[in-house]
């Protein structure tokens, strides 16, 4: 509920803090004192954009703070999922600044807009004449009848199982479109994979079968190279053997006489040790070269394989051709794979659709059994406001389709008078029989769940006399179940509110500026007099005045 409102620098609104109660509260004044005014505000503190319009000093920015008990709500789940802290009173503010620009907090943390929008759902519903279009849409007609039918936990547990059904209903399609596919690239990659299985490739094989082809192709020149090498170590007469033999002798001979000719006979056998081994491979290697033009073709032709199945598949090595066999083997094992897939998850969407389907029909249950009692509560009431031969239908009808709704369609069908055929209530009621009709649900919904704050906004004209007492009567006993505003006209209306607050315009020098005040009891005898008979307040509008507060 709205505990309080502060308004700065907003429109005609200078500065201006009001506090609340929980009961029937009215608002009245004159036409353009202030009351849009008012709704405006609120307005912005549930999430409507705001412009620089909205500024009464452009100079200075517009602050509108709003204080609600959020007790009885059950909006904890709302702060925790939006990261926001939970108060059980919980103070909104907006703010527009000079620039243009708009900010929101709620419980002094940054919002969005859309949080706020979000928020403001549960938190006031500002009802004008325009409003009862709602009564057309099938959204609201489900939610009437789902509130008496205390389907709420049922709706729930639907739409959760529909969300299943619809996630497990795409992951079918996805497999069996998986399937379709690789069904019309089953044959070619078959094709593609024996290709790559028949090339037997291994990992790091093209370096080795490049370098074998090189040696291979150059045969003659490494073995007459080979040759040269061995011929100039070993020449008896001038061999690098020999030589290197001959100065390791000289410095063994001096070795005694010096730690550095020591060190120079050890580096010399050093270096005729390892020019043995380099020779003694030489020599071995020159013994294995052979020219084998058999070795050689097949080389080049695995080679040429290689080279081709890299361009067809546009790769650069043998690796990345390693991984297209993987994959298309992958593919192949898949695509067998994928029918008992199918069927594993057909056999689970079937368990999923009977699960909700159970649901759905305990939904439907309990609204064929809730129609009946609304139907004849809202007639009740209507009744009471002069329409006493107004029929009103909830015309369920079953579908195969899962909605998010359950498996029903809803019309709302309606006749005002005896004789008259029933029909789409868009086509059969008026405007001030939809007002009528809207009171009377939202009285019969105040019984059956926690609805936000309502404020009635002038949904009483076109009425009078009795009509307007019962009105009031009816807003009245609403307010034992939740928190009404009315914003109203009509002193038969005024006078049942438990406060009483006034809009008005005055003047300060050459400034307009709007107020909202609660007035006291004998102020507000004055107000409902005005209103019974106009600024000349007779004794007689004052005495009705006292009458209809009592």
């Amino acid at each position: 509920m709205l505990l309080s409102l502060s308004i700065k620098n907003y429109a005609l609104i200078e500065s201006l803090e009001i506090d609340f109660s929980n009961q029937f509260s009215i608002i009245t004044g004159e036409t353009g004192a202030g009351k849009s005014i008012l709704l405006g505000a609120l307005g912005l503190v549930l999430g409507n954009r705001a412009d620089l319009t909205a500024l009464k000093d452009k100079s200075q920015k517009c602050v509108i703070e709003a204080i609600f008990s959020l007790s009885n709500y059950n909006l904890e789940d709302f702060f925790s999922k939006n990261d926001l802290d939970y108060e059980k009173q919980t103070i909104i503010r907006r703010e527009i600044l000079p620039s243009g620009k708009s900010r929101a907090f709620i419980n002094d943390s940054p919002v969005n807009l859309s949080e706020l929008q979000q928020l403001g759902v549960f938190l006031i519903d500002i009802h004008s004449q325009h409003k009862t279009r709602e009564l057309l849409n099938e959204d609201y007609q489900f939610k009437i009848i789902d509130a008496v039918a205390k389907n709420e936990k049922r709706i729930s547990s639907y739409r959760k199982g529909l969300e299943v059904l619809n996630k497990s209903k795409k992951e079918l399609t996805k497999l069996i479109a998986e399937k379709e596919s690789l069904s019309k690239e089953q044959e070619y990659n078959n094709f593609l994979l024996e290709e790559l299985l028949a090339a037997k490739l291994k990992e790091g094989e093209q370096l080795e079968l490049e370098t074998e082809l090189d040696q291979l192709s150059n045969v003659e020149f490494i073995k007459e190279n080979l040759d040269k090498v061995l011929s100039v170590a070993n020449e008896e007469q001038l061999g690098t053997l020999i030589t290197l033999s001959e100065i390791k002798q000289s410095l063994q001979k001096i070795a005694g006489f010096s730690k550095e000719y020591t060190d120079f006979h050890d580096r010399i056998s050093s270096v005729t040790i390892e020019l043995q081994d380099i020779i003694n491979e030489c020599f071995s290697n020159a013994e294995k070269i052979i020219n084998d033009p058999e070795r050689l073709e097949y080389v080049s032709a695995k080679l040429q394989t290689i080279y081709t199945l890299q361009k067809k598949h546009h790769v650069n090595s043998v690796e990345e051709l390693l991984v297209i066999q993987n994959d298309l083997d992958g593919k192949l094992l898949r695509f067998d794979d994928l029918d008992a897939e199918i069927i594993k998850k057909q056999k689970e969407q079937d368990e999923i659709i009977e699960k909700v389907n159970q649901v759905a029909t305990l939904i439907t249950n309990a609204r064929l059994e809730a129609i009946p009692v609304l139907s004849k509560q809202i007639e009740s009431i209507l009744f009471q406001l002069g329409m006493a031969d107004a029929k009103i239908v909830f015309d369920l009808q079953p579908t195969e389709n899962f909605t998010k709704f359950g498996k029903d369609t809803i019309n709302l069908l309606f006749s005002a008078n005896k004789g008259m055929e029933i029909g789409a209530i868009k086509k059969m009621a008026s405007g001030g029989e939809m007002s009528r009709i809207m009171l009377a649900i939202k009285a019969v919904l105040a019984n059956y769940s926690k609805l936000p704050s309502i404020i009635f906004d002038e949904i009483d004209t076109g009425v009078s006399g009795e009509i307007a007492i019962k009105m009031g009567e009816i807003m009245k006993e609403m307010s034992k179940n939740m928190q009404v505003f009315a914003i109203t006209h009509l002193p038969q209306i005024a006078a049942k509110g438990n406060q009483h607050y006034k809009v008005f315009k005055y003047n300060v020098d050459n400034d307009t500026l709007s107020e909202l005040k609660l007035l006291k009891e004998e102020q507000r005898i004055i107000e409902i007099a005005e209103m019974l008979s106009g600024k000349n307040i007779s004794d007689s509008a004052i005495n009705h005045a006292k009458e209809l507060l009592n």
